[in-house]
Protein backbone atom coordinates (compact mmCIF):
# COMPACT_ATOMS: atom_id res chain seq x y z
CA UNK A 1 0.00 0.00 0.00
CA UNK A 2 1.28 3.69 -0.65
CA UNK A 3 1.88 5.80 2.12
CA UNK A 4 2.21 8.91 0.71
CA UNK A 5 -0.80 10.96 1.49
CA UNK A 6 0.00 12.86 -1.54
CA UNK A 7 -0.73 9.75 -4.30
CA UNK A 8 -4.57 9.71 -2.27
CA UNK A 9 -4.82 13.47 -2.93
CA UNK A 10 -3.93 13.38 -6.53
CA UNK A 11 -6.06 10.18 -7.71
CA UNK A 12 -9.26 11.74 -5.70
CA UNK A 13 -8.31 15.53 -7.90
CA UNK A 14 -8.09 13.75 -10.81
CA UNK A 15 -11.18 11.27 -9.70
CA UNK A 16 -13.12 13.40 -7.95
CA UNK A 17 -14.25 16.22 -10.99
CA UNK A 18 -14.35 13.55 -13.73
CA UNK A 19 -17.15 10.99 -11.09
CA UNK A 20 -19.43 14.60 -10.61
CA UNK A 21 -19.21 14.58 -14.78
CA UNK A 22 -20.10 11.37 -14.79
CA UNK A 23 -22.88 11.78 -12.59
CA UNK A 24 -24.12 14.53 -14.54
CA UNK A 25 -23.58 13.14 -17.93
CA UNK A 26 -26.16 10.44 -16.76
CA UNK A 27 -28.40 12.30 -15.46
CA UNK A 28 -28.81 14.25 -19.04
CA UNK A 29 -30.04 11.06 -20.26
CA UNK A 30 -32.15 10.07 -16.95
CA UNK A 31 -33.87 13.82 -17.24
CA UNK A 32 -34.88 12.51 -21.04
CA UNK A 33 -35.85 9.52 -19.78
CA UNK A 34 -38.20 10.61 -16.71
CA UNK A 35 -39.20 13.43 -18.65
CA UNK A 36 -40.69 12.22 -21.45
CA UNK A 37 -42.46 8.99 -19.42
CA UNK A 38 -45.06 11.94 -18.58
CA UNK A 39 -45.69 12.05 -22.36
CA UNK A 40 -47.08 8.85 -23.26
CA UNK A 41 -47.49 4.82 -22.55
CA UNK A 42 -44.51 4.35 -25.83
CA UNK A 43 -41.81 7.43 -25.30
CA UNK A 44 -39.95 5.86 -22.52
CA UNK A 45 -39.26 2.92 -25.55
CA UNK A 46 -38.52 5.00 -27.46
CA UNK A 47 -36.01 7.20 -26.56
CA UNK A 48 -34.45 4.38 -24.22
CA UNK A 49 -33.56 2.43 -27.19
CA UNK A 50 -32.66 5.23 -29.38
CA UNK A 51 -30.07 5.76 -26.87
CA UNK A 52 -28.80 2.43 -27.48
CA UNK A 53 -27.52 3.40 -29.94
CA UNK A 54 -26.34 6.76 -28.58
CA UNK A 55 -24.28 4.96 -26.51
CA UNK A 56 -22.34 2.72 -28.39
CA UNK A 57 -21.54 6.16 -30.52
CA UNK A 58 -20.38 7.98 -26.87
CA UNK A 59 -18.50 4.72 -25.72
CA UNK A 60 -16.51 4.57 -29.08
CA UNK A 61 -15.72 8.48 -28.69
CA UNK A 62 -14.90 7.99 -25.44
CA UNK A 63 -12.73 5.12 -26.11
CA UNK A 64 -10.87 7.05 -28.86
CA UNK A 65 -10.22 9.79 -26.38
CA UNK A 66 -8.96 7.64 -23.59
CA UNK A 67 -6.83 5.82 -26.35
CA UNK A 68 -5.03 9.67 -26.98
CA UNK A 69 -4.72 9.91 -22.96
CA UNK A 70 -2.23 6.46 -22.62
CA UNK A 71 -0.17 7.99 -24.91
CA UNK A 72 -0.59 11.96 -23.47
CA UNK A 73 -0.09 11.12 -19.65
CA UNK A 74 2.65 9.14 -20.62
CA UNK A 75 4.80 12.07 -22.18
CA UNK A 76 3.12 13.80 -19.31
CA UNK A 77 5.70 12.10 -17.26
CA UNK A 78 8.15 12.67 -19.34
CA UNK A 79 6.81 16.86 -19.68
CA UNK A 80 7.33 16.38 -23.60
CA UNK A 81 4.83 19.07 -24.48
CA UNK A 82 5.82 19.29 -28.30
CA UNK A 83 4.59 15.30 -28.51
CA UNK A 84 2.05 15.89 -26.49
CA UNK A 85 0.41 18.59 -28.53
CA UNK A 86 0.66 16.46 -31.60
CA UNK A 87 -1.48 13.33 -30.06
CA UNK A 88 -4.15 16.08 -28.93
CA UNK A 89 -4.24 16.78 -32.88
CA UNK A 90 -4.29 13.49 -33.80
CA UNK A 91 -7.05 12.72 -31.10
CA UNK A 92 -9.36 15.46 -32.10
CA UNK A 93 -9.13 14.28 -35.59
CA UNK A 94 -10.03 10.77 -34.86
CA UNK A 95 -13.16 11.63 -32.67
CA UNK A 96 -14.44 14.04 -35.58
CA UNK A 97 -14.46 11.21 -37.99
CA UNK A 98 -16.01 8.85 -36.06
CA UNK A 99 -18.85 10.98 -34.88
CA UNK A 100 -19.30 12.09 -38.98
CA UNK A 101 -19.57 8.56 -40.08
CA UNK A 102 -21.91 7.63 -36.94
CA UNK A 103 -24.05 10.75 -38.28
CA UNK A 104 -23.99 9.97 -41.47
CA UNK A 105 -25.45 6.27 -40.78
CA UNK A 106 -28.17 7.16 -38.77
CA UNK A 107 -29.27 9.99 -40.96
CA UNK A 108 -29.02 7.46 -43.86
CA UNK A 109 -30.38 4.45 -42.46
CA UNK A 110 -32.61 5.80 -38.76
CA UNK A 111 -35.57 2.90 -39.49
CA UNK A 112 -33.13 -0.29 -39.95
CA UNK A 113 -30.95 0.68 -36.87
CA UNK A 114 -34.17 1.09 -34.72
CA UNK A 115 -35.72 -2.60 -35.80
CA UNK A 116 -32.32 -4.02 -34.83
CA UNK A 117 -33.19 -2.49 -31.16
CA UNK A 118 -37.08 -2.60 -31.23
CA UNK A 119 -39.08 -5.46 -32.17
CA UNK A 120 -40.54 -4.98 -35.55
CA UNK A 121 -43.96 -5.65 -33.81
CA UNK A 122 -43.57 -2.37 -31.64
CA UNK A 123 -44.75 -0.20 -34.54
CA UNK A 124 -46.00 2.94 -32.28
CA UNK A 125 -42.72 2.75 -30.47
CA UNK A 126 -40.58 2.82 -33.80
CA UNK A 127 -42.41 5.55 -34.96
CA UNK A 128 -41.81 7.60 -31.76
CA UNK A 129 -37.96 6.90 -31.95
CA UNK A 130 -37.67 8.16 -35.83
CA UNK A 131 -38.84 11.85 -34.52
CA UNK A 132 -35.70 11.29 -31.90
CA UNK A 133 -32.94 8.98 -33.18
CA UNK A 134 -32.21 11.16 -36.62
CA UNK A 135 -32.14 14.99 -35.04
CA UNK A 136 -30.40 13.92 -31.37
CA UNK A 137 -27.80 12.35 -34.03
CA UNK A 138 -26.55 15.64 -34.24
CA UNK A 139 -25.10 15.79 -30.90
CA UNK A 140 -22.49 13.51 -31.61
CA UNK A 141 -20.53 15.76 -33.93
CA UNK A 142 -20.01 18.72 -30.60
CA UNK A 143 -19.89 15.11 -28.03
CA UNK A 144 -16.77 14.30 -30.55
CA UNK A 145 -15.08 17.39 -29.62
CA UNK A 146 -15.77 17.31 -26.33
CA UNK A 147 -14.62 13.95 -25.86
CA UNK A 148 -11.15 14.76 -27.55
CA UNK A 149 -10.47 17.72 -25.47
CA UNK A 150 -10.92 16.31 -22.11
CA UNK A 151 -8.64 13.50 -22.94
CA UNK A 152 -5.99 16.37 -24.16
CA UNK A 153 -6.57 17.66 -20.34
CA UNK A 154 -7.02 14.44 -18.47
CA UNK A 155 -3.69 13.88 -19.58
CA UNK A 156 -2.20 16.41 -18.57
CA UNK A 157 -4.15 16.35 -15.28
CA UNK A 158 -6.66 19.20 -15.60
CA UNK A 159 -10.11 17.67 -15.05
CA UNK A 160 -12.23 20.03 -13.11
CA UNK A 161 -13.47 21.81 -16.77
CA UNK A 162 -15.07 18.28 -17.13
CA UNK A 163 -17.25 18.99 -13.86
CA UNK A 164 -18.71 22.76 -15.03
CA UNK A 165 -19.22 22.08 -18.32
CA UNK A 166 -21.28 18.73 -17.58
CA UNK A 167 -23.01 20.87 -14.97
CA UNK A 168 -24.18 23.57 -17.44
CA UNK A 169 -25.39 20.80 -19.90
CA UNK A 170 -27.44 18.87 -17.12
CA UNK A 171 -28.84 22.32 -16.31
CA UNK A 172 -29.73 23.35 -19.88
CA UNK A 173 -30.63 19.96 -20.80
CA UNK A 174 -33.43 20.16 -17.94
CA UNK A 175 -34.64 23.64 -18.95
CA UNK A 176 -34.67 23.17 -23.01
CA UNK A 177 -36.44 19.34 -22.03
CA UNK A 178 -38.95 21.77 -19.80
CA UNK A 179 -39.65 24.22 -22.73
CA UNK A 180 -39.65 22.01 -25.94
CA UNK A 181 -41.25 18.35 -24.51
CA UNK A 182 -44.08 20.13 -22.39
CA UNK A 183 -44.38 23.58 -24.70
CA UNK A 184 -44.22 26.40 -22.64
CA UNK A 185 -42.35 29.99 -23.52
CA UNK A 186 -44.73 30.04 -26.25
CA UNK A 187 -43.56 27.23 -27.97
CA UNK A 188 -45.72 24.16 -29.00
CA UNK A 189 -45.52 20.94 -27.14
CA UNK A 190 -43.07 18.51 -29.08
CA UNK A 191 -42.74 15.29 -27.10
CA UNK A 192 -39.89 13.30 -27.65
CA UNK A 193 -38.72 15.76 -30.48
CA UNK A 194 -38.73 18.39 -28.19
CA UNK A 195 -36.47 16.09 -26.08
CA UNK A 196 -34.04 15.13 -28.79
CA UNK A 197 -33.51 19.08 -29.74
CA UNK A 198 -32.66 19.39 -26.27
CA UNK A 199 -30.13 17.27 -26.04
CA UNK A 200 -28.41 18.48 -29.01
CA UNK A 201 -28.49 21.84 -27.53
CA UNK A 202 -26.92 20.97 -24.35
CA UNK A 203 -23.96 19.04 -25.76
CA UNK A 204 -23.20 22.08 -27.75
CA UNK A 205 -23.46 24.43 -24.73
CA UNK A 206 -21.10 21.42 -22.69
CA UNK A 207 -18.65 21.94 -26.33
CA UNK A 208 -18.58 25.20 -26.14
CA UNK A 209 -17.58 25.36 -22.04
CA UNK A 210 -14.55 22.97 -22.77
CA UNK A 211 -13.57 24.91 -25.85
CA UNK A 212 -13.59 28.00 -23.81
CA UNK A 213 -11.24 26.70 -21.14
CA UNK A 214 -9.37 24.93 -23.50
CA UNK A 215 -8.05 27.93 -25.68
CA UNK A 216 -8.70 30.86 -23.24
CA UNK A 217 -8.28 29.64 -19.47
CA UNK A 218 -5.89 27.09 -18.75
CA UNK A 219 -2.15 27.57 -18.95
CA UNK A 220 -0.79 23.53 -18.58
CA UNK A 221 -1.71 23.04 -21.65
CA UNK A 222 -0.29 25.53 -23.96
CA UNK A 223 -2.41 24.44 -27.30
CA UNK A 224 -3.23 26.88 -30.00
CA UNK A 225 -6.48 26.21 -32.34
CA UNK A 226 -4.24 25.82 -35.64
CA UNK A 227 -2.19 23.08 -33.80
CA UNK A 228 -5.17 20.67 -33.44
CA UNK A 229 -4.29 20.71 -37.30
CA UNK A 230 -0.87 19.56 -36.94
CA UNK A 231 -0.49 15.82 -37.06
CA UNK A 232 2.21 13.91 -38.22
CA UNK A 233 2.95 10.71 -39.36
CA UNK A 234 4.92 9.25 -36.17
CA UNK A 235 1.83 10.29 -33.82
CA UNK A 236 -1.03 8.38 -36.04
CA UNK A 237 1.27 5.51 -36.46
CA UNK A 238 1.64 5.51 -32.11
CA UNK A 239 -1.58 6.34 -31.81
CA UNK A 240 -2.62 3.34 -34.00
CA UNK A 241 -0.55 0.98 -31.98
CA UNK A 242 -1.56 2.11 -28.68
CA UNK A 243 -3.86 4.38 -28.66
CA UNK A 244 -6.28 2.91 -30.80
CA UNK A 245 -6.84 -0.54 -29.36
CA UNK A 246 -8.37 1.34 -26.74
CA UNK A 247 -11.00 3.19 -28.92
CA UNK A 248 -11.53 -0.30 -31.00
CA UNK A 249 -11.77 -2.35 -27.19
CA UNK A 250 -14.57 0.03 -26.20
CA UNK A 251 -16.12 0.28 -29.20
CA UNK A 252 -16.53 -2.94 -29.60
CA UNK A 253 -17.74 -3.75 -26.52
CA UNK A 254 -20.02 -0.54 -27.21
CA UNK A 255 -21.20 -3.09 -29.53
CA UNK A 256 -21.82 -5.98 -27.54
CA UNK A 257 -23.97 -3.75 -25.64
CA UNK A 258 -25.69 -2.88 -28.26
CA UNK A 259 -26.31 -6.21 -29.62
CA UNK A 260 -27.52 -7.33 -25.90
CA UNK A 261 -30.07 -4.19 -26.44
CA UNK A 262 -31.00 -5.86 -29.99
CA UNK A 263 -31.85 -9.09 -27.67
CA UNK A 264 -33.85 -7.50 -24.91
CA UNK A 265 -35.62 -5.15 -27.25
CA UNK A 266 -37.04 -8.09 -29.49
CA UNK A 267 -38.74 -9.23 -26.18
CA UNK A 268 -41.09 -6.76 -25.66
CA UNK A 269 -41.44 -3.28 -24.07
CA UNK A 270 -41.93 -4.84 -20.81
CA UNK A 271 -38.36 -5.89 -20.75
CA UNK A 272 -37.44 -2.75 -22.52
CA UNK A 273 -38.83 0.11 -19.76
CA UNK A 274 -37.06 -2.27 -16.77
CA UNK A 275 -34.05 -2.47 -18.76
CA UNK A 276 -33.66 1.13 -19.22
CA UNK A 277 -34.22 1.66 -15.71
CA UNK A 278 -32.13 -1.21 -14.30
CA UNK A 279 -28.77 0.14 -16.76
CA UNK A 280 -29.52 3.46 -15.40
CA UNK A 281 -29.25 2.34 -11.71
CA UNK A 282 -26.09 0.56 -12.70
CA UNK A 283 -24.45 3.15 -14.27
CA UNK A 284 -24.87 5.44 -11.61
CA UNK A 285 -23.75 1.93 -9.20
CA UNK A 286 -20.53 2.64 -10.97
CA UNK A 287 -19.90 6.27 -12.13
CA UNK A 288 -17.65 6.88 -9.00
CA UNK A 289 -16.06 3.98 -10.28
CA UNK A 290 -15.10 4.44 -13.85
CA UNK A 291 -14.28 8.29 -12.89
CA UNK A 292 -11.51 6.76 -10.53
CA UNK A 293 -10.62 4.35 -12.65
CA UNK A 294 -9.62 7.29 -15.28
CA UNK A 295 -7.84 8.50 -12.50
CA UNK A 296 -5.61 5.49 -11.79
CA UNK A 297 -5.16 5.57 -15.54
CA UNK A 298 -3.09 8.89 -15.14
CA UNK A 299 -1.29 8.45 -12.43
CA UNK A 300 -0.13 4.87 -13.51
CA UNK A 301 0.62 6.56 -17.30
CA UNK A 302 3.28 8.78 -15.51
CA UNK A 303 5.15 6.58 -13.48
CA UNK A 304 5.56 4.18 -16.25
CA UNK A 305 6.26 7.16 -18.56
CA UNK A 306 8.82 8.24 -15.94
CA UNK A 307 10.20 5.10 -16.11
CA UNK A 308 9.66 4.72 -12.34
CA UNK A 309 8.31 0.77 -12.65
CA UNK A 310 8.20 0.37 -8.84
CA UNK A 311 6.23 3.15 -7.74
CA UNK A 312 4.17 2.25 -10.73
CA UNK A 313 3.62 -1.60 -9.10
CA UNK A 314 2.96 0.44 -5.59
CA UNK A 315 0.31 2.48 -7.44
CA UNK A 316 -1.24 -0.87 -8.87
CA UNK A 317 -1.32 -2.88 -5.57
CA UNK A 318 -2.96 0.13 -3.52
CA UNK A 319 -5.56 0.95 -6.38
CA UNK A 320 -6.71 -2.55 -6.10
CA UNK A 321 -7.24 -2.68 -2.78
CA UNK A 322 -9.45 0.97 -3.12
CA UNK A 323 -11.42 -0.58 -5.17
CA UNK A 324 -12.32 -3.34 -3.98
CA UNK A 325 -13.70 -1.28 -0.89
CA UNK A 326 -15.63 0.65 -2.97
CA UNK A 327 -17.36 -2.21 -4.84
CA UNK A 328 -18.81 -3.45 -1.60
CA UNK A 329 -20.12 -0.19 -0.40
CA UNK A 330 -21.83 0.38 -3.99
CA UNK A 331 -23.09 -2.90 -3.81
CA UNK A 332 -24.50 -1.89 -0.92
CA UNK A 333 -25.77 1.69 -2.09
CA UNK A 334 -27.30 0.00 -4.99
CA UNK A 335 -29.50 -2.77 -3.35
CA UNK A 336 -30.86 -0.41 -0.71
CA UNK A 337 -31.71 2.31 -3.28
CA UNK A 338 -33.99 0.49 -5.76
CA UNK A 339 -37.00 1.26 -4.51
CA UNK A 340 -36.74 4.96 -4.58
CA UNK A 341 -34.85 4.72 -7.50
CA UNK A 342 -37.34 3.40 -9.81
CA UNK A 343 -40.24 5.59 -8.25
CA UNK A 344 -38.69 8.54 -9.77
CA UNK A 345 -40.08 7.08 -13.34
CA UNK A 346 -44.16 6.92 -14.84
CA UNK A 347 -43.95 3.01 -14.81
CA UNK A 348 -46.62 0.54 -14.04
CA UNK A 349 -46.90 -1.77 -11.11
CA UNK A 350 -45.64 -4.87 -13.01
CA UNK A 351 -42.81 -2.74 -14.94
CA UNK A 352 -42.15 -1.36 -11.90
CA UNK A 353 -41.74 -4.76 -9.95
CA UNK A 354 -39.61 -5.95 -12.66
CA UNK A 355 -37.06 -3.15 -12.69
CA UNK A 356 -37.16 -3.67 -8.77
CA UNK A 357 -36.24 -7.19 -9.12
CA UNK A 358 -33.44 -7.09 -12.19
CA UNK A 359 -31.65 -4.39 -9.86
CA UNK A 360 -32.07 -6.55 -6.74
CA UNK A 361 -30.37 -9.34 -8.83
CA UNK A 362 -27.67 -7.47 -10.52
CA UNK A 363 -26.30 -5.39 -7.56
CA UNK A 364 -24.17 -7.90 -6.19
CA UNK A 365 -22.14 -7.62 -9.77
CA UNK A 366 -20.84 -4.20 -8.56
CA UNK A 367 -18.14 -6.47 -7.11
CA UNK A 368 -16.54 -7.33 -9.71
CA UNK A 369 -17.09 -4.46 -11.88
CA UNK A 370 -15.91 -2.71 -9.72
CA UNK A 371 -12.33 -4.39 -9.20
CA UNK A 372 -11.39 -5.39 -13.39
CA UNK A 373 -12.33 -1.72 -14.05
CA UNK A 374 -9.83 -0.53 -11.56
CA UNK A 375 -7.92 -3.05 -13.60
CA UNK A 376 -8.25 -3.12 -16.78
CA UNK A 377 -9.31 0.78 -17.27
CA UNK A 378 -6.71 1.84 -14.98
CA UNK A 379 -3.54 0.40 -13.94
CA UNK A 380 -3.23 -1.69 -17.52
CA UNK A 381 -4.73 1.18 -19.92
CA UNK A 382 -2.19 3.41 -18.03
CA UNK A 383 0.87 1.10 -18.38
CA UNK A 384 0.20 0.88 -21.95
CA UNK A 385 -1.02 -2.64 -21.66
CA UNK A 386 -4.77 -1.80 -23.58
CA UNK A 387 -4.08 -4.66 -26.54
CA UNK A 388 -4.88 -7.32 -23.39
CA UNK A 389 -7.92 -5.52 -22.27
CA UNK A 390 -9.51 -5.57 -25.57
CA UNK A 391 -8.91 -9.23 -25.96
CA UNK A 392 -10.18 -9.78 -22.96
CA UNK A 393 -13.32 -7.96 -23.60
CA UNK A 394 -13.48 -9.32 -27.01
CA UNK A 395 -13.39 -13.19 -25.82
CA UNK A 396 -16.35 -12.30 -22.68
CA UNK A 397 -18.66 -10.31 -25.42
CA UNK A 398 -18.55 -12.56 -28.04
CA UNK A 399 -18.13 -16.23 -26.70
CA UNK A 400 -20.06 -15.78 -23.55
CA UNK A 401 -22.22 -13.44 -22.92
CA UNK A 402 -23.97 -12.69 -26.55
CA UNK A 403 -24.01 -16.59 -27.13
CA UNK A 404 -25.44 -17.10 -23.23
CA UNK A 405 -28.00 -14.21 -23.82
CA UNK A 406 -29.39 -15.15 -27.09
CA UNK A 407 -30.14 -18.76 -25.65
CA UNK A 408 -31.30 -17.43 -22.64
CA UNK A 409 -34.20 -15.58 -24.53
CA UNK A 410 -34.59 -17.40 -27.48
CA UNK A 411 -33.96 -21.09 -26.70
CA UNK A 412 -34.37 -21.53 -23.08
CA UNK A 413 -37.01 -19.24 -22.74
CA UNK A 414 -35.74 -18.04 -19.51
CA UNK A 415 -37.80 -15.20 -17.81
CA UNK A 416 -37.06 -11.71 -17.99
CA UNK A 417 -34.79 -10.98 -15.39
CA UNK A 418 -32.66 -14.18 -15.68
CA UNK A 419 -32.37 -13.18 -19.05
CA UNK A 420 -31.26 -9.65 -18.29
CA UNK A 421 -28.66 -11.30 -15.61
CA UNK A 422 -26.95 -13.22 -18.29
CA UNK A 423 -26.18 -9.38 -19.81
CA UNK A 424 -24.24 -8.96 -17.19
CA UNK A 425 -22.87 -12.40 -16.43
CA UNK A 426 -19.23 -11.15 -17.30
CA UNK A 427 -18.92 -8.96 -14.17
CA UNK A 428 -18.64 -12.18 -12.42
CA UNK A 429 -15.86 -13.45 -13.56
CA UNK A 430 -13.57 -10.68 -15.47
CA UNK A 431 -12.36 -9.54 -11.72
CA UNK A 432 -9.82 -13.36 -11.78
CA UNK A 433 -8.59 -12.48 -15.02
CA UNK A 434 -7.54 -8.79 -14.15
CA UNK A 435 -6.00 -10.28 -10.87
CA UNK A 436 -3.83 -12.72 -12.11
CA UNK A 437 -2.72 -10.55 -14.99
CA UNK A 438 -1.52 -8.14 -12.33
CA UNK A 439 0.66 -11.00 -10.63
CA UNK A 440 3.71 -10.44 -13.01
CA UNK A 441 5.41 -7.07 -15.22
CA UNK A 442 3.33 -8.11 -18.65
CA UNK A 443 1.80 -5.19 -17.95
CA UNK A 444 3.97 -2.98 -17.70
CA UNK A 445 4.91 -1.45 -21.29
CA UNK A 446 6.51 2.32 -21.55
CA UNK A 447 4.70 3.28 -25.11
CA UNK A 448 6.44 6.80 -25.57
CA UNK A 449 9.65 7.20 -28.05
CA UNK A 450 12.93 6.57 -27.17
CA UNK A 451 12.18 4.86 -23.94
CA UNK A 452 9.23 2.02 -25.99
CA UNK A 453 10.54 -0.70 -23.96
CA UNK A 454 9.11 -3.32 -21.48
CA UNK A 455 10.04 -3.07 -17.76
CA UNK A 456 12.18 -5.28 -16.52
CA UNK A 457 11.71 -6.98 -13.26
Amino acid sequence: MVKDKQFYKQILALSLPAAFQSALSLLVVMADNVMVTRTGAYALSAVAQSNAITTFVTAGLNGLATGAVVLISQYWGKRDMKRIKTICSVAAAACLLFAVLCVIAVRLFPRPLLRLVINAGETQVINLAMQYLPIVAFSYLPYALTAAMVGMLKGVEVVRVTLYAALLSLISNVIFNYILIFGHLGLPAMGVTGAAIATVLARIVECAVVWIYLFRVQHVLPLRRRELLRSQGWAWRDYARYGLPVGAGDAQWALVCLLKSVILGQMGKLLIDAASVTDMMMNLGTMFTFALAGGACVMVGKAVGARDYQRAREYSNTIQVMFLCIGVFMAGVVFLLRAPFVSLYSLDAETAALARRMIAICAFTLLGTTYHASCFLGINRGAGDSRFVMTVDLICGWLVVLPLSYLAAFVLGWPPAAVYFCTRIDQCYKWIIAFFRLRGNKWIKNVTREDAMEAQS
